[in-house]
Formats: C-alpha cells, structure tokens, sequence
C-alpha cells in the first residue's frame, strides 16, 4: 500500500477549487491525485507519470473518481504535451512529489531498494536503454566517483569507487549494496549506500535535468493565483526548488507562501518513516497585468 507524504498539508496548500484544474506531475500509484479528485466536482486532475506500471495500478486506485481524471505518461519536461492532451492551457494548482513510490521501492525487479535483491536497473522509464548496471560496470572510476559525489553529496565516493571497478561486474542490488558496505561501514541507521543508489537513481533518469525543466515550465503552464507546490527529499532538490521559487518571488511575478519548509509531523513520521526527509515549499502565482506603455 503507497502512503502519500503529507496529504492533508498537500491538500490544504493547494486551497482545491471543485471547479478547478489541477496537475499532479508525478502522480505515482494517485494517493494524491485521488484525494485531490474526490474534493472535485466539474473540476479535472490531469496524472502524469513517468512509469508506465505506476500508472496503470494508479487507475485502479482512483476507479471511484475516474471521470475527474486524466492520465498522461511522461517526464517533466513534456509537460506542455500533456496539458496538450488534456485539451488545457493553464492549471490552478500543481503538484510535485519528488520521492520515489512504494511500489518501486518494494518491487525489487525494478532495482530502486538495496534492501531486497534485484538486477541494477532504476529505469523510471523501462522503455530507455540505460540502466544503473551500465553506469556501475562500464564507467570509469573517475567518472563514477564524481557521479557519486556531486549526485548523491556522498563524501566517500573515491573509496566506493575503487571497490566497483574491483568488484566489476556487479548485476544486483545487493551485491552492490554489499560492495559498498565492505569500504563504508555504516555509521548511523541510515544504510551506507543509500546516497550511492540516490544518485544512480537521478543519474539513470536525468533527473535534476527533468526538474530544472519543471521549475522552468511550472510557471508558464500556472494560471494567475494557481499554487505550485514541490516535496522532496533529497537537499540537492530542495536546494534547487528553494532557489527557484526566490528567483520567482523576487522578480514579483509570483509569492513564496512558506517562507520555511513544511516537514512532516512527529505523527507521521512514526506512521510513515519514509516521510522523515521530506520537505515541501509552496508558490502562488501572482495576478500580474503586463502593459507595454509605449515602449518598444
């Protein structure tokens, strides 16, 4: 079962109209997108998803709402086509959960979980050619070092390096996490190869790439009062929506509404311990009349 992060401050965030057009942009297996939907009456949820199995139990979950809904496959930066599809310009709320879903974690053929054993795979998208066992065994040492380091912000990413290319070739999860294990001993309760899997994750899928496309698009495709609201997990996302919604709310074209991250409450965590680094920041678009006044 997929537990949404912070669902009732998402759904009070985002001030739902019954009327109104809402995107969620990673809709995963809908515990969002549903609870959004059944708070609709004319209005639409427009689900957009990159993983094609996520989708499909998505519109098993959301069978009660399904008229409210329409479902679109596809990565950040194809936003505009999926409005497109939706037969909408602009929405009145947008929704970002950058975490990774229940589902993949738990399913270990899709390779996202070092704690079941599956092949190094991490594609969001199994139609694309690469996967993590790529990266892992046929990039350099150097190349994966810096990839570890600037991806996953881990600091021993030379020494977890040099134990791949010794290992080579490493075609599961857990032999990985075991590789990892033997030159990082863990320190804490986080396991110690948790930040080498983050970055194989965003390396495989380009997904700081695909979230500089949706900060990019968020507010072309956001009507005037429309919410856009981001949770993620990792401090080299947040970072970037943080700096993002500055930038928006400095050139006045839209407010920041959290002027501190939301986290989940101490409830929740203990519910839900996957919630425990979320973070979730808020932008409301302004009314802004753009008048030429004559100059050229």
């Amino acid at each position: 079962m997929h537990v949404p992060v912070m669902l009732q401050e998402t759904l009070d965030w985002l001030a739902i109209r019954p009327d109104g057009v809402y995107l969620d942009c990673t809709c995963g297996l809908a515990g969002h997108t549903g609870e959004i939907a059944r708070r609709l009456t004319t209005g639409m949820v427009i689900a957009n998803d990159w993983d094609a199995e996520s989708l499909e139990m998505a519109r098993r979950n959301t069978e009660d709402v399904s008229q409210r809904i329409h479902f679109h496959r596809g990565p950040f930066s194809g936003l505009p086509s999926t409005l497109a599809s939706a037969g909408v310009e602009r929405v009145n709320g947008l929704l970002a959960d950058l975490g990774v879903s229940r589902y993949q974690l738990t399913d270990a053929e899709r390779g996202f979980s070092m704690m079941t054993d599956g092949p190094l795979d991490m594609r969001q998208d199994r139609s694309q050619s690469l996967t993590a066992a790529d990266i892992v065994n046929f990039s350099s040492e150097k190349d994966i070092a810096d990839l570890i380091y600037r991806l996953g912000e881990e600091r021993r990413s030379r020494r977890i390096a040099a134990s791949i290319i010794r290992a080579r070739p490493i075609q599961s999860t857990l032999h990985l996490a075991k590789v990892i294990e033997r030159v990082a001993p863990r320190i804490s309760r986080i396991h110690p190869a948790t930040q080498t899997f983050m970055a194989l994750r965003l390396a495989v899928n380009g997904e700081l790439d695909e979230l500089d496309a949706l900060l990019s698009l968020a507010p072309q495709i956001a009507a005037p009062g429309a919410r856009i609201l981001i949770i993620s997990f990792m401090s080299l996302e947040d970072r970037r929506v943080k700096q993002s919604f500055q930038a928006l709310a400095r050139s006045g074209r839209a407010a920041l509404l959290t002027r501190h991250v939301v986290t989940p409450s101490g409830e929740e965590i203990n519910r839900n311990p996957a919630s425990r680094s979320a973070k979730l920041r808020v932008l409301e678009m302004k009314h802004v009349d753009v008048e030429l006044s004559g100059r050229g």
